[in-house]
């Protein structure tokens, strides 16, 4: 930026640096024009200071004698930054109302910096745009392969009609067709007597008082199924609740002994009620 200002000034060409605004060259300021508009905006810069038509001719002469140097958006851009620096100017030459609305005047800062900001979105589209026609052309050096794979590489698919013969698609249809047999479910582990702990109690108090003492092996041994042991030791512990019998272990491991220590002769019915046991 330059402090100083001759009045032997003439405006030098308008040129632009790549990818970046038209750039000027002024008294007061030597740069791109958007920033010029943002210093004048900013009040870093007084507009007063700034000769327009100078700039203006510089810019009618490069269009006319190198209009290849100046690109269509940077025109577009000189033109609206010279339209609102036009603008800026006459606003402070043109007397005005003593009682300016601060508001209005503050309406009119905004949409300056409004502008401004829309310019730069612009400039950072460009600057995209820029990047991709750099990767275009970058793109468009690269040859790509148009021969196929190398003898190694190549990946041979299986044939998969291979080894299918009609007597074998015969012997396929013949086995999806066949009538498919039933399953059967075992049940030979499922228990159907209907044995129940009442009716064993009652079963061992009218044995249990003859016998005295006995091992609930001997009690058990002419049982067969599994369920009718476990509904014995069931009916056991049952009579060891009421105090009707004992039960002992001489060792680990042993025999259990169950021995009778209730009267005589018992009356059954009365050891366990009608209900079916739930223990």
């Amino acid at each position: 930026m330059t402090s100083g200002v001759t009045s032997s000034f003439e405006a030098a060409p308008i040129h632009v640096l790549s990818g970046g605004a038209p750039h000027v060259v002024t008294p007061v300021f030597e740069g791109p024009i958007d920033l010029l508009v943002h210093l004048v905006a900013s009040h870093q810069v007084d507009v007063l200071e700034v000769p327009l038509a100078p700039m203006a001719d510089a810019f009618v002469e490069t269009l006319r004698r190198r209009p290849e140097t100046v690109p269509l958006d940077a025109r577009s851009q000189f033109l609206l930054m010279a339209a609102v620096l036009v603008e800026i100017k006459s606003q402070r030459l043109l007397p005005g109302p003593d009682d300016v609305d601060e508001d209005e005047e503050l309406g009119g800062w905004e949409e300056r910096d409004l502008l401004l900001a829309r310019l730069l979105e612009c400039r950072a589209y460009a600057a995209a745009a820029d990047a991709f026609v750099e990767l275009s052309e970058r793109a468009a050096r690269s040859v790509a392969r148009e021969v196929g794979l190398d003898d190694g590489f190549v990946v041979e698919l299986p044939d998969l009609l291979g080894g299918v013969t009609p007597e074998r698609l015969a012997q396929a249809y013949l086995r999806a067709t066949a009538e498919r047999v039933v399953p059967r479910v075992d049940l030979s582990h499922v228990t159907v007597d209907t044995v129940t702990v009442s009716e064993t109690v009652r079963a061992l108090a009218r044995t249990l008082p003859a016998a005295g003492r006995v091992s609930f092996r001997e009690m058990t041994a002419h049982l067969t199924a599994r369920i009718e042991v476990i509904v014995h030791f069931l009916a056991v512990l049952e009579l060891c609740k009421l105090g009707k019998v004992v039960v002992g272990q001489a060792e680990r491991f042993g025999d259990l002994e169950v021995e009778w220590v209730g009267e005589e002769h018992p009356l059954a019915e009365a050891l366990v009620g009608s209900d079916e046991y739930e223990g």
